[in-house]
């Protein structure tokens, strides 16, 4: 399968995100990256929950990628209205006590469930869930911010992952997140990477033309 793109929205010029995602779908970009942070599980807040189900009225073609960097993350699926089409993506350090429940509310409401495992958490650890996921996000950068260095052996975690993923007999999606540049996103395809989460390295590096930076990275990823 070729590359699928998913545009960090909290990257974008917050003036005009609305033209934003008009233009992203225009472009027929398949899905836009929305993070959602508590405060709690990272030191930041991102893009809100009204804000998050607002989109859900300005897409036409392109699908919800909402990635929910926070503790009990099943709070805030009413709020977003999750459902068909949508991605949902919830970190394994978050919720590790209650996580099958968490997957199965997400699967139950029709949207795709992903565990997102951040840098210092091993591979491993998805191997009890692989029956009940429809993907997993590698953090390559520690999570909370924007334009993080992205963390040494991060390579050869994405390898290990798409190797874990390749080996459970399902067909399962690798999503990677955090400083997918120009230099390093052909290396994380190479890792096994579908989904690319393009950001302040990428996509919204200022100056670019948008559609040309979309089809560029397409190129790359492809």
């Amino acid at each position: 399968m070729k590359g699928i793109l998913s545009p960090s929205l909290m990257c974008a010029d917050v003036m005009n995100l609305e033209r934003e995602l008009t233009v992203l779908d225009e472009l027929g970009v398949e899905y836009i990256h929305l993070d959602f942070m508590d405060n709690h599980f990272v030191p930041n807040i991102t893009l809100n929950t009204d804000l998050i189900k607002a989109t859900k009225s300005v897409l036409k073609h392109m699908k919800r990628d909402i990635h929910l960097l926070a503790f009990q993350p099943q709070q805030y699926f009413d709020a977003m209205e999750i459902g068909e089409g949508d991605i949902v993506s919830v970190h394994y350090e978050a919720c590790p006590d209650d996580l099958a429940q968490v997957l199965a509310d997400i699967r139950k409401r029709g949207a795709k469930a992903f565990i997102a495992i951040s840098p210092d958490t091993k591979p491993e650890v998805l191997n009890g869930y692989l029956d009940k996921i429809d993907g997993v996000v590698v953090m390559t950068v520690y999570p909370g911010f924007a334009g993080r260095p992205i963390v040494p052996g991060s390579m050869e975690k994405l390898a290990a992952v798409r190797k874990l993923l390749d080996n459970s007999g399902y067909d399962l999606l690798m999503e990677v997140d955090g400083h997918v540049s120009w230099e390093l996103c052909a290396q994380m395809r190479e890792c096994g990477a579908d989904m690319f989460v393009a950001g302040s390295s990428s996509l919204y590096q200022k100056g670019l033309d948008m559609k040309e930076a979309v089809a560029r990275m397409s190129e790359l990823v492809k």
